[in-house]
């Protein structure tokens, strides 16, 4: 599913002005921001499986709260890294590895289990519930 028109009939608009065009959302605007069930979060755009509700953490980052943090992605080759030098600053890019999507940004972090930060917009992800 390469062609932007067919991501614009599957996605929300807020779907894909994030995914696709690599936007933001609100900071504590997102479903997931305050939510802690077991499963598993999945891309929204092609389905698959991201991150695990087992490394989801509370950040204390100034600048890092309110959107859904991870410590680490499902697995290896979950997601992909990219630099990111837009809007003046030097981020990592964080990418779904299947389809592209933008899903938003890795940092550093002191209050993360591991230093790691996986900054995610919630509109990028599916939860699935552990069953």
């Amino acid at each position: 599913m390469a062609d932007e028109t067919q991501w614009k009939d599957k996605l929300t608009p807020e779907q894909y002005r994030v995914l696709r065009e690599k936007g933001t959302e609100a900071p504590g605007s997102g479903k997931y921001v305050d939510f802690y069930e077991d499963g598993e979060y999945h891309c929204a755009a092609c389905g698959q499986a991201l991150f695990s509700s087992n490394t989801k953490y509370e950040s204390t980052m100034p600048g890092l709260i309110g959107w859904p943090a991870f410590s680490e992605a499902a697995g290896k080759g979950a997601v992909t890294l990219e630099d990111d030098n837009s809007l003046g600053m030097q981020r990592t890019e964080v990418l779904c590895s299947n389809c592209g999507s933008h899903l938003g940004h890795l940092f550093a972090d002191d209050s993360s289990p591991n230093g790691q930060h996986y900054c995610i917009n919630s509109v990028c992800l599916d939860f699935n519930a552990k069953k």
